[in-house]
């Protein structure tokens, strides 16, 4: 079997991370030398790294993050500093999630407490659409069991009546579970009032707060530092 047959072979395999990389290996093999188990064993990195990129690439796309680029690298602390920088990079670790510990993003628009996973009303109106084509049951099953669910800027856009119930049932079915991170540019003494049903909220919160991390972003927003600076 020459290179070009191996190489489809892999393929057909499904190991393209090595097909990728065969020749390569091949060539730092004759020119180190490489032992055979060296070989080997620089083949079956490169297909691990290439499936863990692959798989984290699947998941960015499946979480639907406003921006999947946005990392903590360029992350300026300095422009809110009482942020809990020491919690943001302990909740980065994703420790919080194998605890099935929850977090809470309190600040104003802009102030760092975004780019997640789901809007509150696109939540909500999601399961609306489960609720009336007969899916709701695989649906609450989907969420309860997704390990980190985000529910993104409650508090930005009016909610239906039953907000609070919906919320608080999906609360529930994930409480010690599974984690759940909230963010919301309202403090949480607000939220009866603006989901209408303080019991079900303190019930909600009574839950999240259980085993939670609360991070406060503010009180400056970037968007409008931004916007300031270019003027």
């Amino acid at each position: 079997m020459n290179l070009i047959e191996l190489t489809r072979a892999l393929k057909q395999l499904r190991l393209g991370g090595m097909a990728a990389v065969l020749e390569t290996r091949l060539r730092q093999a004759q020119s180190e030398p490489l032992a055979p188990i060296d070989l080997i064993s620089c083949l079956v990195s490169d297909e691990l790294a290439r499936r863990g990129e692959r798989l984290l690439e699947r998941r960015k796309k499946q979480a639907q993050f406003r921006d999947p680029q946005k990392s903590l690298d360029n992350f300026d602390f300095n422009f809110n500093k009482k942020m809990n920088r020491s919690l943001v990079f302990d909740l980065a670790t994703g420790t919080f999630v194998a605890r099935h510990e929850d977090a809470l993003f309190l600040g104003p628009p802009g102030t760092g407490n975004r780019e997640l996973y789901r809007e509150t009303h696109a939540l909500l109106d999601d399961l609306a659409e489960a609720t009336l084509d007969g899916t709701r049951k695989e649906h609450m099953e989907f969420l309860q069991t997704v390990p980190l669910l985000i529910i993104d800027d409650l508090g930005m856009r009016k909610l239906p009546l039953i907000a609070a119930e919906e919320l608080l049932e999906i609360i529930m079915r994930r409480y010690e579970r599974a984690s759940t991170m909230l963010t919301s540019n309202r403090p949480v003494e607000d939220w009866g009032k603006l989901l209408g049903d303080a019991a079900a909220v303190s019930a909600m919160l009574d839950r999240l707060l259980h085993h939670g991390h609360v991070l406060r972003c503010g009180p400056q927003s970037w968007r409008t530092k931004l916007h300031v600076s270019g003027q």
